[in-house]
């Protein structure tokens, strides 16, 4: 293991020449590596040969992808190489887009607690108080800046991030488009331990058979998606609604409409600001916020000192007993606004693309936490002597001096913090698109340097208009607060579900340890979310009702996606049919090459053989191209690319299998996609002409073909019955050398049936002449757009969900043909609509 380790190292960065010589028995097609680049075989449905071939595994093809933004090949973090001038960069960077969330609650969590349950004493500032702070040290510190960053997958954080985490360690994916070579890419290996325990394989076994627990296991991540998505509508209402209302304090006559107008307004800035990217914003409002965490110690010293640094006696948990025994049901329904302390820990492990673990932990941990226990403690040391000011607390507690200054820097943290939860909306919805749980959206990469920087204008503008709707139809401040802790609470117990089964099973830790961590945090975020849910109908549910329209946006774009696939593998072509029609196709095949793009993986696609049928030629070479998104953040460039050969030489029939991860950078020329590509291919063709030339048991492929004459009838995958009245071409022996390939190379004189056979050299030569040929003669892109129908006797939700719902998320997505910039004239699409 730890030699083919080695190599694969190696084979990631540079191009090795070395190869290893393994016994492969072929008994059963499953067990084969249908699409390792390595094993040169032409398609076959029906083989079945137990025979023991001596094969060779090793270097695999080089990748023609132009993407990735030059990465190179092996899979790296982008923080690891940077100086001490660049950590300090990346410290304001992460301020300005991970804790401006975290930073501003201090602007709105006391006026909401102290809303729900009035102040009767100082008992109850300071029980208040000490249910924050043990709010802060439990859910963002003990939970997330200690537990869950460390469950990213390879840097990204997130909902779907821990479901590829998970589909990588058992096959918990409910599309059938899993293929054996992707648990070969270098990325599907962890970097943590996980020995063989007893326990893990058991649970992985029971996922992995479990069609309901694979069910089960996807709503729970389209849930806490869901609620990701609705965190991004209501942080920005709630943190640019609380600083304005500072003006209420500074300015009698500013009444709530004003106020809500003027949120308004900077919520069109903000909103149209994130269109220049998070290094650029980041760097720029990250001093701002650092001058604001610095303004909230102050401020609190400041109070600590003037009133009564007596609330320091908050540290000691005895008082949340004190505060529930005095005021139960109230406090109780306080704990809705104690949770807004912690908003924005979920930002902390979605944005974790954008930085490196390290820099959020010791960012939080020496200067973010200790200026908001600070702050906290500031405030509540102010009410102590000012009971009557707790529906304003921070903004009253701010000296006069420094008020406007205050004020000014407030509002820039709030419009800060709104954008920590809409740079993590983006990432979120990056990663469900890339694993068939979104519909596909333009998505604008901001950075030249980090590919997790991301911004996709429809999101954008999407989360601007329901914010500002949710702002105009709710603008109390305790609404709002309450639905933004229904949408914390969300993604938070989905979290701690998700991170206890990455603990269960990949990190193979204590079960001690597991139950503790499960018990408490879901315990203690359930008792937070009873809280938050008795006050629902108050204008709250709002965002609840949101979550579900995007639950069901996700869920009904993977089960039609899902759907259709598996309706494609069921109608694919086989492999008689091909081999009955011969060569030609039954047709003639025109000079040129046909890249035809299509999402199956394996097998002959039925939409091909829509192609034969309404088209009065095919190109002389076809290569089935499917773009597939793998559960790994990146692929290297070198294991992105498989080629195989479908059927014999003669058909110059080839599929190559495109594999992404949800992180990597679709940007392809078609000019320089056309040229890598035909590089790739040569290579891939000299390498199988080598491997058979050392082949032990002399066995080739090249056999000749039987005669057909005559017109041949094609059934299509939709049942109809097409004649192909181009006779085929027959009277060829020599299948090496095609029929149409004289009619396409000036060189080629005709071979008549007793023509000599050509050695292997020569062979090889005159395919690779033969190529060269087709890409002159022009490259067309030849896309299959395959739609589903319900039939007439299905369910009427059914018909409903597929007809209506899913027809139009299809019809308004982007095509995976806008990812190339193909010209008109080099494009041919052909529809086709199957029945479920």
């Amino acid at each position: 293991m730890a030699e083919e380790e080695r190599d694969t190292e190696r084979g990631s960065s540079m191009d090795s020449t070395e190869s290893r010589w393994v016994f492969q028995e072929d008994e059963d097609e499953s067990e084969i590596d249908e699409f390792d680049a390595d094993l040169p075989m032409v398609d076959s449905e029906d083989e079945e040969n137990g025979e023991q071939r001596l094969v060779r595994t090793g270097p695999r093809i080089d990748s023609f992808d132009v993407e990735a933004l030059e990465v190179p090949g092996a899979h790296r973090n982008d923080y690891e190489d940077i100086n001490m001038g660049k950590r300090i960069v990346l410290i304001f960077q992460t301020l300005g887009v991970v804790f401006g969330d975290v930073g501003t609650s201090p602007l709105y969590t006391f006026s909401v607690m102290f809303r729900k349950a009035p102040i009767n004493g100082n008992e109850d500032i300071l029980g208040a108080l000490s249910l924050v702070l043990y709010t802060l040290i439990l859910i963002p510190l003990l939970k997330y800046v200690l537990v869950v960053l460390w469950a990213n997958d390879d840097g990204e954080g997130g909902t779907f991030a821990l479901y590829s985490l998970i589909c990588r360690n058992a096959k918990a994916s409910l599309l059938p488009n899993q293929l054996a070579s992707d648990a070969r890419i270098s990325g599907f290996r962890l970097k943590v331990p996980s020995p063989e325990l007893e326990r893990s394989l058991k649970i992985k076994e029971r996922l992995e058979t479990s069609l309901t627990l694979k069910k089960i296991l996807l709503l729970l991540v389209l849930a806490g998606t869901s609620m990701v998505i609705a965190n991004g509508v209501v942080t920005p209402a709630m943190s640019v609604l609380s600083s304005v209302n500072g003006l209420k304090v500074g300015v009698d006559a500013i009444k709530q409409d004003e106020v809500v107008m003027i949120s308004i307004a900077f919520l069109i800035i903000l909103f149209s600001l994130q269109k220049y990217g998070t290094s650029k914003m980041g760097l720029f409002v990250g001093p701002a916020l650092f001058i604001w965490f610095c303004s909230l110690a102050g401020i609190g010293i400041y109070n600590l000192l003037k009133y009564d640094s007596s609330v320091l006696r908050a540290f000691n948990p005895i008082y949340i007993y004190y505060f529930f025994a005095r005021n139960s049901t109230k406090a109780w329904y306080s704990l809705g606004g104690c949770l807004l302390c912690a908003t924005g820990s979920e930002a902390m492990f979605a944005d974790l693309c954008y930085f490196s673990v390290r820099s959020v932990q010791l960012t939080f941990l020496f200067l973010v936490l200790p200026c908001l226990m600070l702050g906290y403690l500031g405030q509540a040391a102010y009410l102590m002597e000012n009971h009557a000011d707790a529906g304003e607390a921070f903004f009253s507690s701010v000296p006069s001096g420094a008020f406007w200054p205050t004020l000014l820097i407030a509002n820039i943290a709030a419009l800060i913090a709104s954008r920590a939860m809409t740079t993590a909306t983006f990432s979120c919805i990056k990663q469900s698109t890339a694993l068939g749980c979104f519909p596909r959206l333009k998505i604008i990469h901001t950075s030249r340097k980090f590919m997790g920087h991301i911004y996709i204008p429809v999101i954008n503008w999407f989360l601007l208009a329901v914010s500002l709707v949710f702002v105009c139809s709710i603008s109390s401040m305790d609404e709002i607060g309450n639905a933004y802790g229904i949408a914390e609470l969300g993604v938070m117990m989905m979290t701690t579900i998700l991170v206890t089964l990455v603990m269960l099973l990949i990190w193979q830790i204590n079960i001690i340890i597991v139950l503790s961590f499960a018990v408490v945090f879901l315990g203690l975020e359930l008792i937070f979310f009873s809280s938050v849910l008795w006050s629902v109908t108050d204008g709250s549910w709002i965002i609840l009702v949101f979550a579900v329209i995007m639950f069901l946006i996700m869920f009904v774009w993977n089960y039609g996606s899902k759907l259709k696939y598996e309706t494609e593998v069921k109608q694919k072509l086989s492999a008689d049919l091909m081999r009955e029609l011969g060569c030609n196709l039954g047709t003639i095949r025109a000079p040129g090459i046909g890249l035809l793009y299509n999402e199956l993986v394996k097998g002959i696609p039925g939409i091909f053989g829509h192609f034969l049928t309404t088209l009065p030629a095919i190109h002389s070479m076809i290569i089935f191209v499917s773009i597939k998104y793998v559960p790994v953040p990146m692929v290297p460039q070198s294991e992105r690319f498989l080629f195989r050969r479908v059927c014999q030489k003669s058909y110059h029939i080839f599929r190559c299998i495109a594999r992404y991860g949800y992180k990597d950078v679709r940007k392809e020329n078609h000019q320089t996609f056309e040229q890598l590509l035909m590089e790739s291919l040569e290579k891939f063709i000299r390498r199988e002409a080598q491997e058979r030339s050392l082949e032990s048991d002399g066995d080739d492929d090249s056999n000749s073909e039987d005669e057909y004459s005559g017109t041949r009838v094609l059934i299509a995958p939709n049942g109809s019955v097409y004649s192909l009245g181009v006779p085929l071409l027959a009277d060829f022996t020599e299948t090496s050398i095609p029929a149409f390939e004289a009619t396409t190379s000036e060189d080629v004189n005709s071979q008549s049936s007793n023509a000599p056979v050509l050695d292997a050299e020569q062979t090889l030569e005159r395919e690779l002449s033969f190529i060269r040929k087709a890409k002159e003669s022009g490259v067309v892109y030849l896309v299959g757009h395959g739609d589903i129908r319900a039939r007439k006797d299905s369910w009427f939700v059914k018909k409903l969900v597929i007809n209506y719902f899913y027809a139009f998320l299809r019809k308004n997505c982007r095509r995976g043909i806008a990812n190339l910039s193909v010209p008109h004239s080099h494009l041919m699409q052909v529809g086709m609509t199957y029945m479920v």
